[in-house]
């Protein structure tokens, strides 16, 4: 659905945006991640049409963003970080101006009660905008975007400003919309994006740092696997067991959290599952597992891992098939374009 090739956006002698590639496929739900300043918004800026390239290409379902502008900007939504609302309309009329704004083509009437049911806003669609809290007008915000029934949906921080039970609302309205759209999804909210994204991108100083899943950049970034385990039983027969398994370099018990069992933290190498050894092993020597969970990276860890300068490659790089670059590899942006909005 969206090709971007060699992307680059300059102002001046400072470069915003470095030469940068990726896809996003047809109902893809994807998380676009980066520090402030990285290029986040100027790259979503130039696939909306809003911004044109200094290089480079960005196809939507085929068409050139710039040269098949017209047809281009209604499959897209675009909700920013500050909501463009009319403080001064209701939310009906600005709705009903955001509907004539685009040209949409569906039923006026069904089409916008079927939005504002979708973002959970018709209980205040005769209200003044100045008047909602700042969760409302970043419903309104996201009602915007979706005026039109566009393909693809640019969201950048789309849940500031709401309390939790609204965020888990507007997270399963962004899943349910994932479903029939194509989404990028900008948000500081690092748990969100995991709960929400099947892939990330970071970007770093203008450059594309990673893009895969959360679990694979976890494994090819720690080089290592580590489990947590609780072992019901003798902790010195549990070591035995445990040291049987091929691949396992280190086993740190973790004292007793439960009568008559220990937890361990195993650590193996990044080119071995143990899981199934361990099984097999403990339950070789009777040794019942009331607990196993994996000890990831967060995506937090992967974050400050790509984005802090002092960070390196792993030593092993990663496996073939993840896009992952060491940050020191990205060129240097000076700066970020003046009119990129300052991201919270």
């Amino acid at each position: 659905m969206i090709e971007v090739n060699g992307l680059v956006k300059r102002y001046g002698k400072k470069v915003a945006v470095d030469n940068i590639s990726f896809t996003i496929s047809d109902g893809e739900i994807v998380g676009f991640l980066g520090p402030n300043g990285a290029g986040k918004s100027t790259t979503m800026n130039m696939i909306t049409g809003y911004l044109s390239a200094t290089d480079g290409t960005i196809k939507v379902d085929g068409m050139d963003v710039l040269e098949e502008a017209e047809k281009v900007r209604p499959r897209i939504g675009y909700l920013p970080e500050q909501p463009p609302l009319y403080m001064d309309m209701t939310v009906d009329e600005y709705l009903n101006f955001v509907y004539e704004l685009k040209g949409a083509k569906q039923p006026r009437r069904e089409h916008l009660k079927s939005v504002c049911e979708m973002v959970g806003i018709t209980a205040v669609r005769g209200r003044m905008i100045k008047n909602l809290s700042k969760g409302y007008k970043q419903r309104v915000g996201l009602a915007q975007a979706l005026v039109g029934d566009p393909d693809v949906l640019i969201l950048d921080e789309p849940t500031v400003g709401l309390d939790p039970k609204q965020i888990i609302e507007i997270r399963n309205v962004i899943k349910e919309l994932g479903k029939k759209r194509t989404v990028i999804l900008s948000s500081h909210i690092l748990p969100e994006v995991s709960a929400v994204c099947e892939r990330v991108l970071v970007i770093n100083r203008g450059k594309i740092v990673a893009n895969d899943t959360p679990e694979n950049l976890s494994t090819a970034l720690a080089g290592e696997h580590k489990l947590n385990l609780r072992v019901l039983g003798s902790r010195d027969a549990a070591l035995k067991a445990l040291n049987t398994v091929d691949g396992v370099k280190n086993i740190t018990p973790l004292g007793e959290h439960e009568p008559g069992t220990c937890d361990y933290l195993v650590e193996a190498t990044a080119v071995h599952d143990i899981r199934p050894l361990v099984f097999r092993a403990l339950a070789k020597a009777d040794l019942p597992i009331l607990m196993l969970k994996p000890m990831d990276m967060t995506l937090e860890d992967i974050f400050l891992q790509l984005t802090t300068d002092e960070s390196a490659a792993p030593e092993k790089g990663p496996r073939p098939e993840i896009e992952v670059l060491p940050a020191e590899e990205a060129a240097p942006a000076e700066a970020e374009n003046a009119a990129e909005e300052e991201e919270e």
